[in-house]
């Protein structure tokens, strides 16, 4: 295992929801919880177990019409000593919950569509952002102002270190800095729906989209780093606990993790869509699946699963991925190295890599720095890209047009 300690390997497998799990976030209370929302219109709160380092579930929040769509934890104060958890739902309302009752302390109503995300600051702040092309600021239950400016679907928020900025990310392809309810700035550069945002500090921020691509944008409009990586819709994006290095996920299967500019590893999971990551405090990266499952990744060995559990989840992703074929693309099979282009080693963990077999077809391979070789993940086939013709999903307005 010591050449794995400074990867990520699972660390938990979490059931309970039995639809796609839309949402994930860390929880306030009970430290390194973890909250998650899913299309069975739930919320649920997942603790450390006492004896070793698996999450039980401990709370189950049932009030919603519809499916859940975003979560999020509001700070302890003197009212709610335990905090806040807050739900958006495909049901256009936002309900906030607290440990001791499984009914809302209050429900925030006023937005005409699905609420896609929430983003809460240090002063107890919320900012909700809608299929309604709206982002609503609300303090103490009551609403502040309204932001209006995208025209379309807004799947975005973040509330940004410095009081009174604030940011929004759209199906218009655009990302908007607010301050006090107007819009200072749009940055364009994306050419796709922007999924999410994650803040890195007081001077810059990051963004993930549809295009596969992310951004790193300084708040005084430039755009300074283009990331590449995934091979289709990044879905979802978070940062770190030391505010430099992040995690993304997508449509591609994929959760990567990103250091000094670079992918430093890939974890792929048994599932098509990879919907939301989240950062515990203590460093480790939650995911929620469209499996129904929430899958818990760990780089302290203290944490992970035995040998035993780590090889039956490679050996899950293998069956998957060999039932369903990858994505070829405008890649042209005889451009392609021979079986002899395994012999050359990977840079990274998770760096993948296409060969022509001796037949015609075409594999794709991962690098696993744990085990020094290259290791199959799949066969290639069809045309690929982060197209709605690859990855099934449809935006009709800047809205999901699949499985409602």
């Amino acid at each position: 295992m010591a050449t794995t300690r400074s990867m990520y390997c699972l660390r938990a497998v979490l059931f309970g929801h039995t639809s796609d799990v839309r949402a994930v976030a860390a929880a306030h209370y009970p430290e390194n919880g973890i909250i998650t929302g899913s299309r069975d219109c739930t919320a649920r709160i997942w603790s450390t177990n006492s004896g070793d380092a698996g999450l039980t579930e401990t709370f189950c929040m049932k009030s919603h019409s519809k499916y859940v769509s975003c979560v999020c934890a509001v700070l302890p104060d003197d009212e709610y000593p335990f905090g806040l958890i807050l739900t958006g739902s495909n049901d256009n309302t936002i309900r906030a919950f607290s440990l001791d009752s499984s009914v809302p302390k209050y429900t925030l109503s006023g937005h005409t569509d699905t609420v896609s995300c929430l983003s809460v600051g240090k002063f107890g702040t919320v900012l909700s952002g809608s299929w309604d092309k709206t982002a609503k600021v609300w303090l103490k239950q009551k609403l502040l102002m309204t932001l209006e400016d995208h025209e379309m679907a807004i799947w975005a928020v973040k509330i940004m270190p410095e009081h009174g900025l604030m940011l929004t990310g759209s199906a218009d392809k655009m990302v908007k800095l607010w301050r006090a309810g107007k819009c200072e700035k749009t940055f364009k550069g994306h050419t796709d729906c922007v999924r999410g945002l994650a803040v890195l500090s007081s001077a810059d921020f990051l963004s993930c989209s549809n295009d596969a691509a992310v951004r790193r944008w300084l708040v005084t409009g430039e755009c300074m780093q283009v990331y590449y990586g995934h091979s289709n819709f990044i879905y979802s994006i978070a940062v770190l606990p030391n505010g430099e290095d992040f995690v993304t996920s997508g449509e591609d299967r994929a959760i990567k993790v990103w250091s000094k500019e670079e992918c430093v590893q890939t974890i792929l999971l048994p599932v098509q869509s990879v919907w939301s990551v989240a950062c515990l405090g203590n460093g480790d990266i939650v995911a929620g699946c469209s499996d129904s499952v929430t899958r818990v990744f760990t780089a302290d060995p203290s944490r992970m699963l035995d040998e035993a559990g780590q090889n039956a989840f490679k050996e899950e992703v293998a069956s998957y991925i060999s039932a369903k074929p990858s994505d070829l693309g405008e890649i042209k099979p005889e451009d392609l190295a021979g079986e002899e282009g395994l012999l050359v080693p990977g840079k990274t963990d998770g760096q993948t890599t296409m060969i022509r077999k001796p037949n015609g077809s075409v594999e794709a391979h991962q690098w696993s720095a744990a085990d020094n070789k290259w290791m199959k993940i799949g066969d290639v086939v069809g045309s690929a890209g982060a197209t709605p013709q690859t990855s099934g999903k449809q935006l009709h307005q800047g809205k999901v047009n699949c499985h409602e």
